[in-house]
């Protein structure tokens, strides 16, 4: 019955603000054609419909508007106009009662909140759609804060998620865009999101780990996680005292290099995607606070660590190379890296995608390297790319949305920033450091217990492999002529010479070096056809 008037609530909401418009009129299902006449009884006014449709998320609730929040993200799917209404929503949610508050941490903790802190706030440091944080002074004198998720509210995402389900399938079946959009897809992305924010465990170990990440870091300061305090539902942190990065006027009023602040930001983008492959991926500017002290060598302070992403060996790869491609607008190595990496299908037509891409790219590059936003050549390339059937990659999709809010931020600070400059260097010395030879020392002794653990069974795999040979049927006179000629040396001297043009192709793709030409002269000898 409860579930019966939500649905009745969306309905009504839906009609007032004419979500029906959102849908095609000539794919939209008979039924509603046949309320037409009703919700005329509705007029439109003056809203464009991301504001009708930013609106009703706002009037269905805390879990609508995450879930508005969440599309924010997704500009690959969702038209320029929505998102930029979408990006308005704000998380500003009433708190719950102090005393339930206090009970849920005592449950959790299994003792009053007297004994656990010396000074605890009754009342409500900030209220979200998920959790609430008050503040409190542990017994060793340590400011913290804590928090805890609102009572009920997995009862309420269940039920709100199996409606936006509905929903989902329903503009997917009626409206043109609904392929394209994927809104089945976009719904499960939430899902997921929205339970981790749930596991409040989950976020600790996530601070925990990007802690560890920057430990003594100039550029990143993550709050100490006190475990002790720490449960599913409940978590006890450190209270930091940092400047909200938005807050421009307190920030220039001590003195803050806005340039060093806006390049640091870009520098550790890049450090958590590329050097820890684990980056906070909620780095809104309610998450992001500048620490009071050195003004001139500004840090940054992060909060709310329930959303991070991480990349893939391979992944990091393709994307700094097709980053790399895009700076030297070679579309051509664009379009062969996204075939190679399985990012589009292995049959897609290299000559018309390498022509779609250059469409998309060269309009941009007519513009000065610091009017041209990174992020958004991310998007046109990514929304391109889904002409040719690219699938949704969640770990870029997380990625790209990091980047945005990153770039934007930046510019908010210093708006004179270039962050083709810093990436473009960056991005070159990691793909040359990739394939240093102490890199690849470090890969090998981590993989090298693996391998010995391997090791003993490769005879074994050998001779059954042999066996299998001697009793396959024996093979034609034809088909043995046809036979390609086996190197002399059997396998040693292809795996020899592949091993030398890897080694030599990799740093050549950064910067041209003698060694890089002695290793792929030496590959290519181990490589020639010898006759048996």
């Amino acid at each position: 019955m409860m579930a019966f008037f939500r649905l009745l609530k969306i309905i009504r909401v839906a009609a007032r603000y004419r979500l029906d418009l959102l849908l095609d009129s000539h794919q939209q299902p008979w039924w509603l054609r046949c309320t037409k006449p009703l919700l005329l009884l509705f007029p439109k006014g003056d809203l464009n419909r991301g504001q009708r449709l930013r609106h009703a998320l706002e009037e269905l609730g805390p879990i609508f508007v995450k879930f508005g929040q969440l599309l924010s993200t997704r500009p690959d799917l969702v038209p320029v106009d929505i998102v930029r209404e979408l990006n308005h929503l704000q998380d500003n949610v009433a708190p719950f009662n102090e005393q339930e508050f206090q009970a849920i941490v005592e449950r959790a903790l299994g003792q009053p909140v007297e004994e656990l802190f010396a000074e605890f706030s009754p009342e409500p440091l900030a209220s979200a759609s998920v959790a609430q944080v008050h503040t409190a002074t542990l017994k060793s004198g340590e400011d913290v804060v804590v928090k805890a998720v609102r009572p009920g509210i997995e009862n309420t995402i269940a039920g709100d998620i199996a409606l936006l389900f509905r929903l989902a399938h329903l503009v997917e079946r009626f409206s043109q865009d609904g392929r394209r959009l994927r809104p089945v897809e976009v719904v499960e992305d939430y899902q997921h999101t929205i339970l981790n924010e749930l596991n409040l465990q989950m976020e600790a170990a996530n601070a925990c780990q990007l802690r560890r990440n920057f430990d003594n870091s100039p550029l990143l300061y993550i709050p100490k996680v006190h475990w002790e305090f720490c449960r599913q539902n409940v978590m006890v942190m450190e209270r930091i005292y940092g400047i909200p990065v938005t807050d421009i006027e307190q920030l220039e009023a001590q003195n803050t290099d806005m340039k060093r602040l806006a390049e640091r930001g870009v520098d550790i983008f890049f450090r958590q995607v590329f050097e820890d492959n684990f980056f906070h991926a909620d780095m809104h500017p309610g998450n992001i606070f500048v620490s009071r002290s050195n003004p001139k060598q500004p840090q940054y302070i992060a909060v709310d660590m329930a959303i991070v992403g991480s990349l893939n060996r391979e992944d990091q790869y393709y994307l700094a190379r097709n980053m790399l491609a895009i700076f030297r607008r070679d579309y051509r190595q664009v379009a062969e890296l996204h075939v190679q990496c399985g990012w589009v299908p292995a049959d897609t037509p290299i000559g018309e995608f390498e022509n779609a891409i250059r469409s998309v790219c060269e309009p941009i590059f007519e513009k000065p390297l610091a009017e041209i936003s990174f992020g958004q050549v991310l998007i046109q390339l990514f929304q391109t790319a889904r002409r040719f059937d690219m699938q949704v990659q969640p770990q870029l999709v997380l990625l790209q949305k990091t980047l945005l809010n990153i770039e934007g931020l930046g510019r908010q600070l210093y708006p004179e920033l270039d962050l083709w400059s810093t990436a473009h260097p960056y991005l070159e010395r990691w793909l040359k450091d990739r394939f240093a030879p102490k890199e690849l020392w470090r890969q090998f002794k981590r993989y090298a217990p693996e391998w010995m653990e391997k090791f003993p069974e490769i005879p074994e795999l050998i001779y059954e492999n042999l066996e299998r040979q001697r009793l396959r049927p024996a093979v034609t006179e034809a088909a043995k002529v046809a036979e390609p000629k086996t190197h002399k040396g059997g396998y040693l001297w292809p795996i020899m010479g592949t091993a030398c043009l890897l080694m030599a192709v990799g740093p050549a793709m950064v910067s041209w070096s003698y060694q890089s030409m002695f290793l792929g002269v030496i590959g290519l000898a181990l490589l020639w056809p010898r006759g048996r």
